[in-house]
Protein backbone atom coordinates (compact mmCIF):
# COMPACT_ATOMS: atom_id res chain seq x y z
CA UNK A 1 0.00 0.00 0.00
CA UNK A 2 1.10 3.56 -0.69
CA UNK A 3 1.31 6.12 2.09
CA UNK A 4 -1.53 8.10 0.52
CA UNK A 5 -3.73 5.00 0.76
CA UNK A 6 -2.84 4.55 4.41
CA UNK A 7 -3.77 8.15 5.19
CA UNK A 8 -7.04 8.01 3.24
CA UNK A 9 -8.04 4.80 5.03
CA UNK A 10 -7.01 6.29 8.40
CA UNK A 11 -9.37 9.19 7.75
CA UNK A 12 -12.30 6.83 7.22
CA UNK A 13 -11.44 4.49 10.12
CA UNK A 14 -11.36 7.38 12.60
CA UNK A 15 -14.72 8.58 11.36
CA UNK A 16 -16.20 5.09 11.74
CA UNK A 17 -14.73 4.70 15.23
CA UNK A 18 -16.22 7.98 16.42
CA UNK A 19 -19.61 7.17 14.87
CA UNK A 20 -19.74 3.76 16.56
CA UNK A 21 -18.64 5.23 19.89
CA UNK A 22 -21.33 7.90 19.69
CA UNK A 23 -24.03 5.31 18.97
CA UNK A 24 -22.86 2.97 21.73
CA UNK A 25 -22.43 5.62 24.42
CA UNK A 26 -19.46 6.29 26.67
CA UNK A 27 -20.51 3.72 29.27
CA UNK A 28 -20.98 0.81 26.88
CA UNK A 29 -18.79 -2.25 27.47
CA UNK A 30 -16.26 -3.21 24.79
CA UNK A 31 -16.44 -7.03 24.38
CA UNK A 32 -13.13 -7.25 22.50
CA UNK A 33 -11.31 -5.44 25.35
CA UNK A 34 -12.62 -7.05 28.55
CA UNK A 35 -12.98 -4.51 31.34
CA UNK A 36 -13.00 -1.54 28.98
CA UNK A 37 -15.83 0.85 28.26
CA UNK A 38 -16.14 3.14 25.26
CA UNK A 39 -14.87 6.12 27.27
CA UNK A 40 -11.59 4.32 27.97
CA UNK A 41 -11.28 3.29 24.32
CA UNK A 42 -11.71 6.91 23.18
CA UNK A 43 -9.25 8.22 25.77
CA UNK A 44 -6.64 5.63 24.82
CA UNK A 45 -6.94 5.96 21.05
CA UNK A 46 -7.17 9.75 21.15
CA UNK A 47 -4.03 9.91 23.29
CA UNK A 48 -2.16 7.65 20.85
CA UNK A 49 -3.26 9.85 17.93
CA UNK A 50 -1.88 12.98 19.59
CA UNK A 51 1.30 11.16 20.61
CA UNK A 52 1.94 10.04 17.02
CA UNK A 53 1.08 13.43 15.54
CA UNK A 54 3.64 15.12 17.79
CA UNK A 55 6.49 13.06 16.33
CA UNK A 56 5.40 14.01 12.83
CA UNK A 57 4.80 17.71 13.39
CA UNK A 58 7.59 18.39 15.89
CA UNK A 59 10.20 16.06 14.40
CA UNK A 60 11.30 14.39 17.64
CA UNK A 61 14.13 11.98 16.83
CA UNK A 62 14.05 10.17 20.16
CA UNK A 63 11.26 8.42 22.03
CA UNK A 64 8.92 10.58 24.08
CA UNK A 65 6.15 9.16 26.26
CA UNK A 66 2.55 10.02 25.58
CA UNK A 67 0.72 12.52 27.74
CA UNK A 68 -1.72 11.22 30.32
CA UNK A 69 -5.23 10.36 29.22
CA UNK A 70 -7.80 13.12 29.81
CA UNK A 71 -10.57 12.94 32.38
CA UNK A 72 -13.16 13.86 29.76
CA UNK A 73 -16.44 12.07 29.20
CA UNK A 74 -19.55 12.12 27.09
CA UNK A 75 -19.89 14.60 24.23
CA UNK A 76 -16.80 16.52 25.33
CA UNK A 77 -14.68 13.35 25.10
CA UNK A 78 -16.05 12.52 21.67
CA UNK A 79 -15.24 16.02 20.37
CA UNK A 80 -11.74 15.73 21.83
CA UNK A 81 -11.23 12.40 20.05
CA UNK A 82 -12.43 13.74 16.71
CA UNK A 83 -10.18 16.78 16.94
CA UNK A 84 -7.14 14.63 17.75
CA UNK A 85 -7.90 12.34 14.83
CA UNK A 86 -8.20 15.30 12.46
CA UNK A 87 -4.92 16.65 13.81
CA UNK A 88 -3.19 13.32 13.14
CA UNK A 89 -4.51 13.06 9.59
CA UNK A 90 -3.58 16.66 8.87
CA UNK A 91 -0.06 16.16 10.22
CA UNK A 92 0.49 13.16 7.92
CA UNK A 93 -1.01 14.88 4.88
CA UNK A 94 1.20 17.93 5.35
CA UNK A 95 4.41 16.12 6.33
CA UNK A 96 7.35 16.30 3.89
CA UNK A 97 8.38 13.12 2.09
CA UNK A 98 11.80 13.36 3.76
CA UNK A 99 10.33 13.62 7.27
CA UNK A 100 12.89 12.71 9.94
CA UNK A 101 11.53 11.55 13.30
CA UNK A 102 11.58 8.63 15.73
CA UNK A 103 9.96 5.32 14.72
CA UNK A 104 10.00 1.84 16.21
CA UNK A 105 9.53 -0.54 13.27
CA UNK A 106 11.40 -0.91 9.95
CA UNK A 107 9.73 1.12 7.19
CA UNK A 108 10.64 2.84 3.91
CA UNK A 109 10.43 6.20 5.71
CA UNK A 110 9.15 7.71 8.96
CA UNK A 111 6.11 9.05 7.10
CA UNK A 112 5.33 5.58 5.74
CA UNK A 113 5.79 4.10 9.21
CA UNK A 114 3.46 6.47 11.07
CA UNK A 115 0.79 6.35 8.37
CA UNK A 116 0.69 2.56 8.40
CA UNK A 117 1.00 2.18 12.19
CA UNK A 118 -1.79 4.63 12.94
CA UNK A 119 -4.05 3.10 10.32
CA UNK A 120 -3.76 -0.31 11.95
CA UNK A 121 -4.03 1.16 15.45
CA UNK A 122 -7.24 2.94 14.49
CA UNK A 123 -8.71 0.03 12.51
CA UNK A 124 -8.35 -2.41 15.40
CA UNK A 125 -9.88 0.06 17.84
CA UNK A 126 -12.66 0.87 15.37
CA UNK A 127 -13.49 -2.84 15.50
CA UNK A 128 -13.52 -2.53 19.30
CA UNK A 129 -15.98 0.37 19.12
CA UNK A 130 -18.25 -1.47 16.68
CA UNK A 131 -18.15 -4.60 18.85
CA UNK A 132 -19.87 -2.57 21.57
CA UNK A 133 -22.87 -2.26 19.26
CA UNK A 134 -23.23 -6.02 18.85
CA UNK A 135 -23.87 -5.83 15.11
CA UNK A 136 -21.84 -6.53 11.97
CA UNK A 137 -18.37 -5.04 11.64
CA UNK A 138 -17.35 -2.74 8.81
CA UNK A 139 -15.26 -4.94 6.46
CA UNK A 140 -11.49 -4.55 6.16
CA UNK A 141 -10.47 -4.89 2.48
CA UNK A 142 -8.22 -7.87 1.78
CA UNK A 143 -5.21 -5.82 0.62
CA UNK A 144 -5.33 -3.73 3.79
CA UNK A 145 -5.71 -6.81 5.97
CA UNK A 146 -2.65 -8.41 4.33
CA UNK A 147 -0.66 -5.25 4.95
CA UNK A 148 -1.81 -5.23 8.57
CA UNK A 149 -0.94 -8.89 9.13
CA UNK A 150 2.50 -8.20 7.70
CA UNK A 151 3.05 -5.32 10.11
CA UNK A 152 1.91 -7.43 13.07
CA UNK A 153 3.89 -10.58 12.30
CA UNK A 154 7.05 -9.20 10.70
CA UNK A 155 7.17 -5.91 12.59
CA UNK A 156 5.50 -5.68 15.98
CA UNK A 157 6.22 -9.25 17.08
CA UNK A 158 9.76 -9.24 15.70
CA UNK A 159 10.69 -6.84 18.52
CA UNK A 160 12.23 -7.99 21.81
CA UNK A 161 9.03 -6.93 23.59
CA UNK A 162 7.04 -9.80 22.05
CA UNK A 163 5.94 -12.35 24.64
CA UNK A 164 5.24 -15.04 22.02
CA UNK A 165 8.01 -17.46 23.00
CA UNK A 166 8.46 -21.22 23.31
CA UNK A 167 11.27 -23.33 24.75
CA UNK A 168 10.53 -26.00 22.15
CA UNK A 169 10.69 -24.49 18.63
CA UNK A 170 7.28 -24.32 16.98
CA UNK A 171 6.15 -23.15 13.55
CA UNK A 172 2.85 -21.45 12.73
CA UNK A 173 1.62 -21.12 9.15
CA UNK A 174 -0.83 -18.35 8.25
CA UNK A 175 -2.60 -18.54 4.87
CA UNK A 176 -4.98 -15.94 3.44
CA UNK A 177 -7.24 -17.88 1.08
CA UNK A 178 -8.59 -14.81 -0.72
CA UNK A 179 -5.10 -13.63 -1.65
CA UNK A 180 -1.83 -15.40 -2.44
CA UNK A 181 -0.20 -14.30 0.82
CA UNK A 182 1.20 -16.75 3.37
CA UNK A 183 3.37 -16.23 6.44
CA UNK A 184 5.58 -18.75 8.18
CA UNK A 185 6.12 -17.77 11.82
CA UNK A 186 8.94 -19.52 13.69
CA UNK A 187 8.47 -19.37 17.45
CA UNK A 188 11.35 -20.06 19.81
CA UNK A 189 12.95 -18.57 22.92
CA UNK A 190 13.78 -15.53 20.78
CA UNK A 191 11.28 -13.09 19.24
CA UNK A 192 9.17 -14.74 16.51
CA UNK A 193 10.57 -14.68 12.99
CA UNK A 194 7.97 -14.28 10.24
CA UNK A 195 8.54 -14.69 6.52
CA UNK A 196 5.87 -13.63 4.06
CA UNK A 197 5.53 -15.31 0.68
CA UNK A 198 3.25 -14.71 -2.25
CA UNK A 199 2.32 -17.59 -4.50
CA UNK A 200 -0.40 -20.08 -5.50
CA UNK A 201 -2.85 -20.98 -2.76
CA UNK A 202 -1.67 -24.26 -1.19
CA UNK A 203 -1.92 -25.69 2.33
CA UNK A 204 1.12 -26.07 4.51
CA UNK A 205 2.47 -29.57 5.18
CA UNK A 206 1.46 -30.72 8.66
CA UNK A 207 3.32 -33.99 8.22
CA UNK A 208 0.30 -36.26 8.38
CA UNK A 209 0.54 -37.48 4.78
CA UNK A 210 4.31 -37.40 4.45
CA UNK A 211 6.49 -34.59 3.06
CA UNK A 212 5.53 -32.77 -0.10
CA UNK A 213 8.00 -30.89 -2.22
CA UNK A 214 5.65 -27.95 -2.76
CA UNK A 215 4.55 -27.41 0.86
CA UNK A 216 6.44 -26.07 3.86
CA UNK A 217 6.26 -28.06 7.08
CA UNK A 218 4.53 -26.34 10.02
CA UNK A 219 3.08 -27.50 13.33
CA UNK A 220 -0.18 -25.58 12.91
CA UNK A 221 -1.89 -23.74 10.07
CA UNK A 222 -4.42 -20.93 10.35
CA UNK A 223 -6.28 -20.23 7.12
CA UNK A 224 -9.13 -17.93 6.25
CA UNK A 225 -9.87 -14.64 4.60
CA UNK A 226 -7.25 -11.96 5.07
CA UNK A 227 -9.74 -9.97 7.14
CA UNK A 228 -10.56 -12.97 9.35
CA UNK A 229 -6.88 -13.68 9.95
CA UNK A 230 -6.10 -10.03 10.63
CA UNK A 231 -8.76 -9.75 13.32
CA UNK A 232 -8.00 -13.18 14.79
CA UNK A 233 -4.27 -12.51 15.06
CA UNK A 234 -5.11 -9.21 16.78
CA UNK A 235 -7.38 -11.21 19.14
CA UNK A 236 -10.50 -9.39 17.97
CA UNK A 237 -12.10 -12.60 16.69
CA UNK A 238 -11.89 -16.06 18.30
CA UNK A 239 -9.84 -18.86 16.76
CA UNK A 240 -13.10 -20.35 15.56
CA UNK A 241 -13.37 -17.53 13.02
CA UNK A 242 -10.62 -19.16 10.92
CA UNK A 243 -9.76 -22.73 9.96
CA UNK A 244 -7.18 -24.43 12.19
CA UNK A 245 -5.21 -27.50 11.14
CA UNK A 246 -2.60 -29.25 13.22
CA UNK A 247 -1.50 -28.61 16.80
CA UNK A 248 -4.00 -26.26 18.43
CA UNK A 249 -1.58 -25.49 21.27
CA UNK A 250 0.59 -23.53 18.82
CA UNK A 251 -2.36 -21.28 17.95
CA UNK A 252 -3.14 -20.91 21.64
CA UNK A 253 0.47 -19.94 22.25
CA UNK A 254 -0.17 -17.01 19.93
CA UNK A 255 -3.56 -15.93 21.27
CA UNK A 256 -2.52 -16.24 24.90
CA UNK A 257 0.68 -14.19 24.57
CA UNK A 258 0.35 -11.82 21.63
CA UNK A 259 -1.57 -8.96 23.21
CA UNK A 260 0.26 -5.66 22.61
CA UNK A 261 0.40 -3.53 25.74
Amino acid sequence: MRTTEHIASLTEEGRLLAAAAERAGAGASVPTCPGWQIRRLLRHTGTVHRWAAAFVTEGHTAYRPAAGEPALDGAELLSWFREGHRQLVRSLEEAPADLDCWTFLPAPSPLAFWSRRQLNETTVHRVDAESALGGPLTPVPAHRAVDGIDELLAGIHARPESRVRSQAPRTLGVRAVDTEATWTVRISEDPPEAVRRTGPDAPYDLGGAGPRDSAERVDCELSGTAEGLYLTLWNRLPLGAVTLRGDRSVARLWTDNSAVT
